[in-house]
């Protein structure tokens, strides 16, 4: 009797573990939103519906690291918004202005759209913690890669192009093999 009971509750274990592994690999949700870009115009990310992915991408002017990534981020959106990928980029820091953000677009070619947190309700929503700090939605918003852009803040030492090898996986059809790395860069400064 001692075994049998042992036994099932060595089952049961596995089955809460088992469980919990399948809740944790299912793709998080996200609610649509709308917020204003630097000009004072609504966006929603149900606006982006019809395209096969949404990066959105929480960056700064004033964070060194998000700056480091202005060319890199400017080269994604030249090289994907042809293929039907859309970039929201996100302010959520308290300090930057409107003002801040349009100015910093222009000057470092930033030409996808990019919205203004008030309050950072968006950045809490989505749990965001660094700029950059990438997510890359479905047309449905799920979840398909949560991360950094890629593993070096020095553009010549980048090994591993972990958002660009998730959107050409999204334009392949395939599932993305890697869907979540650490994102690395400023803390994003809450109200």
């Amino acid at each position: 009797m001692k075994l049998y009971k042992a036994l099932s509750a060595v089952l049961l274990l596995f089955i809460i573990i088992a469980a919990a592994g399948i809740a944790g690999n299912s793709p998080d949700k996200y609610e649509n939103f709308t917020l204003k870009d630097y000009n004072g115009k609504e966006f929603s990310l149900s606006d982006f519906k019809d395209s096969k992915a949404i990066v959105i991408l929480f960056i700064a002017t004033e964070c060194p690291i998000s700056n480091d990534y202005n060319p890199r981020m400017a080269e994604l959106y030249t090289e994907y918004r042809d293929k039907n990928i859309a970039f929201v980029g996100i302010n959520s820091n308290k300090q930057e202005s409107v003002g801040d953000i349009r100015t910093h677009a222009k000057k470092n070619d930033l030409n996808f759209v990019i919205l203004k947190d008030e309050k950072n309700v968006i950045a809490d929503r989505f749990k965001a913690s660094f700029t950059p700090e990438i997510y890359v939605l479905s047309p449905d918003l799920d979840l398909l890669y949560h991360g950094r852009i890629d593993d070096s803040r020095n553009a010549e030492k980048i090994k591993t192009s972990d958002l660009k090898n998730a959107l050409d996986e999204i334009l392949d059809g395939k599932p993305v093999s890697v869907t979540k790395t650490k994102a690395f860069g400023c803390t994003i400064k809450r109200v």
